[in-house]
């Protein structure tokens, strides 16, 4: 949960010289909610929290480079969300595509790698074509990685993951006795990714959405009523300044130092 520590007063500069640059999280995993929300409370179409939107995650990107974070994890298109109205998913489509198309400069330039997950079959194939491009063009980069989790859902993914080692199982790859937790993460489309240390939820709901269901047992969560579309550097920065609050224990307990005995004299 987020902690309500004082720091919204200081500037964007004492934030962050408050960050500790020896206790960064290598992945942060981000669920960008809100968006329709600051749309309709300033009587606009939802799509246009969408667009404003897009800078709040050039924003996190940004941060994440400049503070030398590895990877960044956005939940930007879940499987529940073919749901929603035909429109709205078709103005998406075209919101993602645009994105790509734009974003491609910048990623070549600071060289990060892009990567989707999720079923991106599901996907028009012109978004489709852009995403492969993007994934092509930028799988030599190596100073950070943006995953956008598309047509996502964590419960689908273990699914998915299940029958592919099923398949190995049955084809002898290799012996039932040698699956284990270590084996089963190697299937998961995040495999060459660290586990997030830290997952920011916008505009105050407070679940994990069916994101990243695997990888987030033991992640640091942060969870704020800014919407996503005013969710921007400062914001980002007091999130990572109460993730370096936090002590985590995986489980284990914290043994105190022993006190010193005193050495009798005489």
């Amino acid at each position: 949960m987020k902690i309500n520590s004082g720091h919204e007063a200081l500037t964007d500069d004492q934030l962050l010289a408050l960050i500790d640059p020896t206790r960064l999280p290598r992945h942060v995993a981000i669920i960008m909610d809100g968006n329709g929300r600051w749309a309709e409370t300033r009587g606009l179409p939802r799509i246009a929290g969408h667009h404003e939107g897009i800078q709040s995650v050039r924003d996190a990107v940004t941060a994440c480079r400049e503070l030398g974070i590895y990877a960044l994890t956005i939940y930007a298109f879940s499987m529940e969300n073919w749901q929603r109205p035909q429109d709205e998913v078709k103005e998406l489509m075209m919101l993602l595509e645009g994105y790509l198309q734009k974003e491609m400069p910048a990623l070549m330039e600071h060289r990060i790698r892009f990567k989707t997950i999720g079923r991106i079959h599901r996907l028009p194939d012109s978004v489709v074509h852009w995403i492969r491009e993007a994934e092509s063009a930028t799988s030599a980069n190596d100073q950070m990685v943006l995953t956008i989790a598309l047509s996502y859902g964590g419960r689908a993914e273990i699914v998915d993951a299940i029958l592919k080692l099923y398949d190995d199982l049955q084809q002898g790859v290799f012996p039932r006795e040698s699956v284990d937790e270590a084996l089963v993460g190697q299937y998961l489309t995040t495999a060459d990714l660290p586990d997030p240390d830290l997952m920011i939820r916008t505009s105050g709901e407070t679940r994990i959405s069916n994101f990243l269901l695997w990888q987030m047992a033991y992640t640091e969560l942060y969870f704020t009523p800014t919407l996503w579309p005013d969710f921007r550097r400062r914001d980002f920065l007091l999130a990572l300044i109460d993730y370096q609050h936090r002590e985590r224990r995986f489980g284990q307990v914290k043994t105190p130092p022993h006190p010193r005995r005193k050495v009798r004299q005489g």
